[in-house]
């Protein structure tokens, strides 16, 4: 297969592209640290947890979950997806635009 070819699977061809997704900094951490441990790469990681929330599915087993909570603690993240929507950004963030 070439370079520039995408990834085929079953009959599924999976074509990447390269976004400039915003996202909180703590929670990048908590992401890339993850992905480290599992040995994935993060838009592996990302690309996993998003097919299984599609199919209403947690993406994580017990020792996932206890791992999270730990990376949470390590970068101080105390807010949960419930508190998500009350936050809202420092005035000099323009990452909400």
């Amino acid at each position: 297969m070439q370079k520039d070819q995408p990834f085929q699977e079953d009959a599924y061809y999976w074509q990447r592209v390269q976004t400039g997704v915003r996202i909180e900094k703590r929670l990048l951490k908590v992401l890339k640290a993850l992905a480290e441990s599992k040995d994935v790469s993060l838009g592996g990681l990302l690309e996993g947890i998003v097919l299984y929330a599609f199919e209403g599915q947690c993406a994580f087993g017990p020792g996932d979950l206890r791992k999270i909570e730990a990376l949470r603690k390590v970068y101080d993240i105390d807010s949960d997806a419930v508190g998500r929507g009350r936050r809202s950004p420092r005035p000099d963030d323009e990452s909400g635009r």
